[in-house]
Formats: C-alpha cells, sequence, structure tokens
C-alpha cells in the first residue's frame, strides 16, 4: 500500500477546518510515502490548569498525524479508518512554542494500520511524547440481497 496519488498535502491542510484539528490549529506541514509531518502553535488555550501543556493537545496532535498518514495511505477499496487502539508516553513538557510531530506507519495491512509519532518541541528540538495508534480499516459495504422475492 503506497501513497495515494488522490491525497495530497493541499487535500490535507484544510481537511480539519470546522473540526476537533481546525480548532486546535493542527497543521500537516510535509507528506511523503511512509511519512506525515505536522505542527501545532502552543497557545494558552491548550495547557492544562497547571500551567503546563495538556496532555490531550499532545495526543490530538499525534493521533491527527497518524490518521492524516493513514488516509494518504489507506488501500485500495477502503474509503476511511477509524481508530480502535492508541497509546502515549510523555517524557516532558513545555509551555510555549510550537510542536513537530512526525507520524510512520509500522504496519499497513488491509484490515489495519499501526502508526507511531514522535512529538518534539521545534525550537528546542526536546523529544515530549511518543505516541502508537492502530487504526481500523473501512470499506464501504456491499448492501445485502433481499432473500424475499
Amino acid at each position: 500500500m503506497s501513497l495515494r496519488s488522490d491525497v495530497t498535502l493541499d487535500n490535507l491542510v484544510h481537511r480539519g477546518d470546522g473540526r476537533l484539528p481546525g480548532l486546535l490549529g493542527f497543521r500537516p506541514t510535509a507528506l511523503a510515502e511512509g511519512r506525515l509531518e505536522a505542527e501545532l502553535d502552543i497557545r494558552p488555550e491548550l495547557l492544562a490548569p497547571n500551567g503546563y501543556l495538556h496532555a490531550a493537545t499532545i495526543v490530538a496532535l499525534a493521533d491527527t498525524a497518524c490518521g492524516y498518514g493513514c488516509i494518504a495511505h489507506l488501500p485500495a477499496g477502503a474509503d476511511n479508518f477509524t481508530t480502535i487502539e492508541l497509546k502515549s508516553n510523555f517524557l516532558g513538557t513545555v509551555r510555549d512554542g510550537t510542536l513537530a510531530c512526525v507520524a510512520t506507519p509500522v504496519h499497513r495491512g488491509s484490515t489495519t494500520q499501526v502508526w507511531d509519532a514522535v512529538v518534539a518541541h521545534k525550537q528546542s528540538g526536546k523529544r515530549l511524547a511518543l505516541f502508537r495508534c492502530t487504526q481500523m480499516i473501512l470499506t464501504p459495504r456491499i448492501p445485502e440481497r433481499s432473500l424475499a422475492r
């Protein structure tokens, strides 16, 4: 399963408009075979009450990057996906700057994909989180034939 020709970085830039990725400020910055890169500017609304970056901000960035990567690498016949499992390990935190995320596939099967992401502070290069998710690949259902004649 290679990069789909019908999915481009330009398509993905506006994919989240009016939805959670758009509200957070998610920005895909690069798309290539087996890789999606994205950024997110840290702002006060994305911090926890303790003044540090909220864990959910990192999870949303990483999960969205992996999801966009999955969309760009769907197998033939598939039209979508849904996340069925995710895990995050948090290594540090920051209060300002930009988050940079690199998502890469570990497994690209016909029924599931597994993606890893590394989230770092763009300005310092400090790794903040390691993330893994499993995506269930969705294919259009074939209408059942009626048994009544």
